[in-house]
């Protein structure tokens, strides 16, 4: 019977989801982050990704990339292992460095679902043989282009995505959209700009349910979902870090910066909530040891996802999700490791969340150093 209300429930979330043109939390699978790096700062990368995860923070840090080629590869995992996540990205600067070209691969998924609407036979009785699976799952693929600009330490990014969703045989869709972003530097500070979906990104869903699969839905008092348009309105994220060299021989590095994130899909439990737009904050900080050549070892923290919650007692508490990871970086190979998506409840001890272990890897192929 569980297996049956897990199929109608994931079901039912396609009808509700689509009963409105713009959600909230449209696309989120977009939203979670990338790169072990970027996880364990709580995703305050907009002011100084320069790898080839700027395809993702802010595609305007791509023309940083000293490299001929490189290449990023990600897998993570939540809900104890329920959902997985997979992102491959590649960059090439071309033109004398001066722009790069990039393509980025997307992954969230869930996979061996039951699909248990017909396991309830007309006599009451349970047939486990009808048991059949499927999965759901979101895809995008993104094109990324990225310049520098006339002012020095200017530089600006786009990326062009489509994305697929799909659940099972029963939905499908569609849609297109457009972010845009820029960062600038000046000795050693800082400053990005993102703005994610800025032209609207349109998911047109297709729905294809039986005959048969109908009457189920009908029979339990489900709502059959019908073909409809879902809208992601524009977020803009704003950066600003610092880097600071110090040691005798310049062999250590820190690098704290903060984002704040702009939502304009109406309030939501953030640091700062209102109508339409809301204020979200995240910060992060990367300690750098320079080892030798090319050999350099890293760790990071970083604080975000900051809402209010109410307890079984009716208490008011402030709510904190706090990052930590590492890195090496060893001449053309860099591997990161992130422990993500950890919850506390301030001055509660006994506040415990999930969380998800994050590895990434970085290939730096022919690498050269800028002129």
């Amino acid at each position: 019977m569980k297996k049956y209300l897990i199929t109608l429930a994931v079901i039912g979330l396609v009808s509700t989801a689509q009963s409105q043109a713009v959600r909230k939390y449209s696309n989120e699978f977009l939203n979670i982050g990338v790169g072990a790096r970027g996880l364990a700062m709580s995703n305050a990368q907009v002011a100084t990704t320069q790898d080839v995860y700027s395809n993702y923070y802010n595609p305007a840090g791509l023309v940083h990339i000293p490299n001929t080629f490189q290449v990023g590869i990600m897998h993570s995992e939540y809900f104890a292992g329920i959902a997985k996540y997979d992102f491959v990205s590649f960059a090439v600067p071309v033109q004398n460095k001066k722009r790069v070209l990039g393509f980025s691969f997307y992954r969230f998924g869930i996979d061996d679902i039951p699909n248990t609407l017909f396991i309830v036979q007309p006599d009451g009785s349970v047939d486990y043989s009808k048991i059949t699976s499927f999965s759901a799952a979101d895809y995008a693929f993104v094109l990324n282009y990225s310049q520098t600009l006339p002012i020095k330490g200017l530089s600006f990014g786009a990326n062009a995505k489509v994305i697929y969703r799909q659940i099972g045989k029963f939905a499908k869709a569609w849609g297109f959209g457009l972010d845009a972003g820029l960062q600038y530097r000046i000795k050693q500070w800082r400053v990005g700009f993102m703005a994610r979906d800025v032209t609207g990104t349109f998911n047109g869903w297709t729905m294809s349910f039986s005959d048969a699969e109908k009457q189920v839905l009908l029979q339990t008092n489900n709502e059959l979902p019908k073909n409809s348009l879902e809208v992601t309105v524009p977020t803009f994220q704003l950066g600003a870090a610092y880097e600071g060299v110090f040691g005798k021989k310049k062999q250590f590095s820190i690098t704290p910066e903060i984002n704040f994130s702009i939502t304009t899909d109406g309030k939501r439990n953030v640091l700062i909530a209102a109508k339409p737009i809301s204020i979200d904050m995240n910060a992060g900080l990367d300690l750098k040891y320079v080892v030798g050549k090319d050999i350099d070892v890293s760790i990071r923290t970083g604080v975000g996802n900051l809402q209010r919650a109410t307890d079984e007692l009716g208490k008011k508490r402030f709510m904190v999700s706090p990052n930590v990871g590492a890195g090496v970086h060893v001449k053309i190979i860099s591997l990161d490791y992130a422990l993500t998506n950890l919850t506390t409840i301030k001055d509660q001890n006994d506040g415990a969340g999930l969380y998800s272990h994050v590895i990434s890897l970085r290939l730096d192929i022919n690498k050269k150093q800028k002129e």
